[in-house]
């Protein structure tokens, strides 16, 4: 097996592939009239089967990471076609991004950048629509009556007239139409005020397997013959073995490879513990000579933020509106604020693995991936194939953030099992592989220069950011067209507040630390500097953070309305006990789109906080968050998913950083990577405020960028020091309380 196997040379630099001219409308099929043996099934269109006996089976496309959009998104396709959500199940769907792609991706599959819901709300509503259709048209011709004298009800359609009605399940045994499929308009789709399941709670689809542990994640995966693998990557980025001794490796019992790759050696065995146990064996000596060896995270922010100070660095324009110029050098009162945020790591609880089998020319994974058309069209061009021969099953993700957007733990399975003669291979990651080779959040300098008047009105600002960026490496073909922008980078810097004049500077700098998307992307560093700055201008113009921000949001009413409720929850104004204070932030987002899109949500965050002046430490106590989500969908899953996102931003507020010397990440475990603790939680509450008139907005990234900036104005509101610094270190917050 030693001898056979070939390693097949992987690009670390693996980049996402556009898909250009691909279709974005819902797949509409023919009638499946070849499913009718097989229990009498029918099949409007691409997403829908519905079987003899009233079973309605739907196809899920997105990921499902316990954001609970298994259960969001074909409640709207149920709700159109009037099914019984007690007779609905729910499977993945294929990898077909022909069939099952989202607009709000161009037509792929891809779950994360809150796009699900917002991407696939119309065309599932109007699958659902079309499928209701199908039913109605078979009844009428079974009963020879008008299709405009018949009506559905959850599983049923009805003729009220004559006072018939017929389930699902027989129309599916009756059905016997071919040609083209019924047309669908939006005038054919349900009034508000018929919606049973949109805007209600229905029971999720993922909970029961999950709790009774039959839930199938990446990790869980089982195949016959299975190999397993295990990969010693380089210590640093972008370095290779050039020496390797393995003679100890493959002593280990068990292990029939050791297979040298461009950027590090792969253990292949018959079992995990083997596996583990022989890349620990190995002793290998590495290149040293990638950029990234100079790496030092305390010096480069160091360096980043002189860049950003230096007006002489041409930088990319990311946003622009009035003359800051001008505003700068008329203002009674100029304020600079400097901003630095840590490197931090997804830390998801399933760590990245992958499962490849490749015979006859065809690949097939099992990966818990938010990016299964990326495994499909990436993978093509890295193994040399086309997208029709990969075949990707998504399975449950243990937590995504973004990180599962990348590809490099389903390339690392790819790649092995190319050489395994047709035996799957599964790639599992240590934890400390995990956390030490990560796509990180960048490290990122911010710098402010305000304009005052000389009543304290914010006349505007300059804000000045740079960093490594993400879609230079994730996304180079956008970068391109972008003529050098990266959008998730600078995410949230564009501000709903009434400036006259912002100016956004993206100062590229590559260090050779590769970054990624992670949960609200740059919302997570702009919306705290911004919200951090809000409260100083109100404290400047001797006004209520409260007050202020209403005064700056005039012509935003949902995101005035958030923000009163968020503060009425928390009775804003009302004197805390026992050292305890309040601090107000909001937030809005959307991943492109017009400031004043109405798909743009909005968000509030009150935080009830305590410190100590002699330790740093900082205590959440309790949380008020109020959300505009537009449309909501399903209430307790926007819900679920503020409470998730309000915990993982007060972790990344108060704890997670990732420190690189030399270029090796210091970090290994959560023994030294600390993230929040389940006694450290705050209570939460949350209200949701749906804008009925406006359309579904994503919901997964909102919660997290407000609670930052509320947990440092809750102290600099009762202390007056100022935070510039993410996380909120101890050794930082003593450090403020001096200044």
């Amino acid at each position: 097996m030693t001898k056979q196997f070939k390693a097949v040379p992987l690009s670390r630099r693996a980049f996402l592939a556009t898909t250009g001219g691909i279709s974005v409308a819902v797949a509409f099929g023919g009638f499946a009239t070849d499913a009718l043996a097989q229990g009498a099934a029918l099949k409007p269109n691409a997403w829908v089967t519905i079987g003899g006996d009233g079973i309605v089976t739907i196809m899920a496309p997105a990921a499902e990471m316990g954001q609970g959009v298994m259960t969001a998104l074909p409640a709207i396709l149920a709700d159109e076609m009037d099914a019984d959500w007690s007779k609905v199940r729910v499977v993945q769907s294929p990898s077909d991004f022909k069939a099952y792609g989202n607009p709000g991706f161009g037509g792929i599959q891809l779950t994360g950048a809150s796009r699900t819901t917002q991407g696939y709300y119309m065309p599932l509503r109007m699958a659902g629509a079309q499928a209701r259709k199908v039913l109605i048209a078979t009844a009428a011709t079974a009963w020879k009556v008008p299709e405009g004298e018949l009506t559905t009800e959850p599983g049923w359609v009805v003729h009220t007239a004559s006072r018939r009605k017929i389930g699902y399940g027989d129309l599916a045994k009756r059905a016997k139409v071919t040609g083209e499929m019924p047309k669908v308009a939006e005038s054919d789709l349900k009034p508000m005020a018929k919606w049973r399941y949109i805007g209600k709670d229905v029971p999720r689809v993922d909970v029961p397997a999950k709790s009774m542990g039959k839930a199938i994640f990446g990790i869980d995966v089982q195949l016959p013959g299975m190999l397993y693998a295990a990969i010693l990557r380089a210590p640093v980025q972008g370095e290779k073995p050039e020496k390797v001794d393995d003679a100890a490796a493959k002593a280990v019992k068990d292990v029939i490879a050791v297979v040298p790759l461009p950027y590090g050696v792969a253990v292949i065995g018959t079992t995990v513990e083997a596996t583990k146990k022989a890349k620990a064996a190995l002793k290998v000596e590495w290149s040293k000579s990638a950029p990234a060896r100079k790496y030092d995270s305390d010096k480069i922010a160091e360096e980043y933020m002189a860049i950003a100070r230096d007006e002489k660095k041409e930088a990319v324009v990311a946003h622009k509106h009035g003359d800051i110029a001008k505003e700068l050098a008329g203002a009674a009162k100029v304020i600079t604020a400097e901003f630095v945020t840590a490197h931090v790591a997804h830390a998801t609880m399933e760590p990245m693995n992958a499962t490849a089998r490749f015979a006859d020319g065809k690949f097939e994974v099992w990966a818990p991936t938010q990016a299964a058309s990326l495994i499909q069209l990436v993978g093509a061009h890295v193994f040399k194939t086309t997208p029709d021969k990969i075949t990707v099953h998504t399975t449950f993700l243990g937590g995504g953030f973004g990180r599962r957007f990348d590809l490099d733990f389903a390339f690392d399975a790819m790649g092995l099992a190319m050489g395994t003669g047709g035996k799957p291979v599964k790639v599992i990651w240590s934890r400390e592989d995990d956390i030490q080779n990560d796509k990180y959040r960048p490290l990122v300098a911010q710098l402010f220069k305000i304009a005052l008047d000389a009543q304290g009105n914010c006349l505007g600002w300059h804000h000045r950011m740079v960093g490594e960026s993400i879609f230079a490496r994730a996304d180079p073909d956008s970068f391109k067209k972008a003529n050098g922008r990266d959008a998730p980078f600078d995410d949230g810097a564009e501000v709903v507040y009434a400036l006259p004049a912002q100016q956004i500077d993206f100062l590229r700098e590559q260090r050779g630390v590769d970054v990624g998307f992670w949960r609200a992307v740059g919302s997570g560093y702009t919306k705290f500097a911004i919200e951090v700055l809000v409260d100083e201008l109100a404290r400047e113009k001797k006004m209520d953070p409260l007050a202020y921000r209403v005064e700056m949001l005039q012509k935003s009413p949902r995101a005035v309305a958030v923000l009163k409720a968020a503060a009425e929850m928390a009775q804003w104004g009302k004197k805390r006990e026992n050292g305890r204070v309040l601090g107000i932030a909001y937030s809005d987002f959307l991943p492109e789109g017009p400031i004043d899109s109405p798909a743009r949500n909005h968000c509030a965050q009150v935080a009830e906080v305590s410190f100590n002046k002699d330790t740093g430490d900082i205590r959440v106590h309790n949380v008020w968050c109020a959300v505009d989500p537009g449309i909501a969908v399903q209430p307790k899953i926007i819900e679920a998913q503020i409470e998730s996102a309000i915990i993982y931003g007060i972790s990344h507020a108060l704890f997670e950083q990732i420190t690189i010397k030399g270029g090796e990440v210091q970090q290994s475990n959560f023994h030294d990577y600390r993230v929040l603790r389940q006694q450290e939680a705050p209570d939460i509450h949350v209200k949701i405020m749906p804008s009925l008139k406006d359309p579904p907005s994503g919901i997964g990234e909102v919660g997290l960028p407000p609670i930052a900036p509320a947990i440092a104005n809750a102290i600099a509101g009762a202390t007056g020091a100022k935070f510039r610094h993410l996380p909120m270190t101890p050794e930082r917050v003593k450090a403020a309380l001096k200044a």
